[in-house]
């Protein structure tokens, strides 16, 4: 039996004034459970469709669906209430905030959904045990290595348990040992289940990571293989 859908594009395409779409006509199904890599060269379109299943950017036709939901048809505050809820979303830059704890860090998107902090706290003290870097809870994100920074913001990416989780470049700032520390990670969040979308133009990091690998070009889709990641 199919597992069920968690993103399709139907006939998606995205255009910016003039010149060639930033996507065009592209159809993609992305399953539970699976761990899809976004491959393709600067330009190729990658982080146009990224940025349109997160519901950052509208397509100028198609239509987008994740976990159920139109997201190319929400509203601007719509959208960013289905991102806290329903997205993980792990950036190349970290995207943490400097002035808060690694634990407040974590904590803020449920605080944001209206989580109670008794409960948010517990939530993030369980991401942080299980992602190995508990001791760094009262640390602030300056004093830790970038691998260690990019396991906070896997771990902020989880907080609200989130059906979908987006990586853009996650090693993309990282030394090579910090990237290994991060590719293995990947492959634990998808052994327990969760359903990954990587973008990226690193074919190491697509074949470490992923079961599935969709290449973009002039954006449209030119290749769609199922693999076996390379642990």
């Amino acid at each position: 039996m199919m597992s069920t859908p968690v993103i399709e594009l139907s006939g998606v395409s995205r255009r910016y004034q003039e010149g060639p779409a930033a996507l065009d006509q592209v159809s993609l199904t992305v399953r539970a459970g699976e761990s899809v890599a976004i491959v393709g060269p600067s330009g190729s379109g990658k982080s146009t469709m990224l940025n349109l299943i997160a519901g950052l950017d509208r397509p100028s036709a198609g239509t987008v669906t994740v976990d159920g939901t139109r997201v190319d048809a929400l509203s601007e505050a719509g959208s960013a209430r289905f991102r806290r809820a329903k997205i993980g979303m792990v950036f190349q830059f970290f995207n943490l905030l400097d002035d808060l704890t690694v634990a407040d860090n974590v904590m803020l998107p449920a605080e944001m959904a209206g989580t109670g902090r008794g409960a948010a706290r517990r939530r993030a003290g369980e991401l942080l045990a299980a992602l190995g870097i508990e001791r760094h809870a009262r640390a602030y994100p300056g004093r830790l290595s970038g691998g260690e920074r990019q396991r906070v913001a896997v771990a902020r990416s989880l907080m609200n348990r989130p059906p979908l989780l987006l990586a853009d470049e996650p090693t993309g700032a990282l030394d090579s040992a910090s990237g290994e520390d991060v590719k293995a990670l990947l492959n634990e969040l998808h052994a327990d289940g969760q359903t990954i979308v990587t973008v990226t133009h690193d074919l190491t990091l697509a074949q470490a990571c992923a079961t599935r690998t969709v290449t973009i070009a002039d954006g449209r889709i030119a290749a769609d293989v199922r693999t076996e990641a390379v642990r």
